[in-house]
């Protein structure tokens, strides 16, 4: 869950202009991510835990359209980290609910959650 993920913008300041790709970067800092160019190529990379870069995504979409490329691309290269945004109690819920036959050995695998939280899950899943 706490991993890092990095999304490259290809050609920003092309597409958006150097005033919000400066506003870019600082609100990427506020929010603990990193903003910057891929060595001295035109391109650009966002870098930073899953939550902190949805939470970057979300505070610039509150900014209008002018950032809407921005928005769009990130976006759509948070998608195959949904499942890093969430808590390892939701996904064992989740991963329970979609096959109850899964073993604790398979949860443990799947999840890399401990013992006592996936049997608490499998515990909880049955009485709902």
């Amino acid at each position: 869950m706490n991993s890092v993920i990095s999304i490259g913008f290809p050609a920003l300041i092309h597409r958006i202009g150097r005033e919000q790709a400066q506003t870019l970067k600082l609100i990427a800092v506020n929010f603990s991510c990193e903003l910057k160019r891929v060595r001295r190529s035109r391109n650009w990379q966002l870098q930073g835990e899953a939550h902190q870069v949805q939470a970057v995504l979300e505070h610039v979409q509150t900014l209008g359209d002018s950032y809407s490329y921005f928005t769009t691309r990130l976006a759509k290269a948070m998608v195959p980290h949904a499942d890093k945004l969430e808590t390892i109690e939701v996904k064992l819920v989740r991963l329970i609910n979609a096959s109850p036959n899964l073993t604790l050995a398979e949860l443990i695998a799947m999840t890399q959650c401990t013992e006592a939280q996936a049997r608490t899950a499998r515990f909880n899943a049955d009485f709902d």
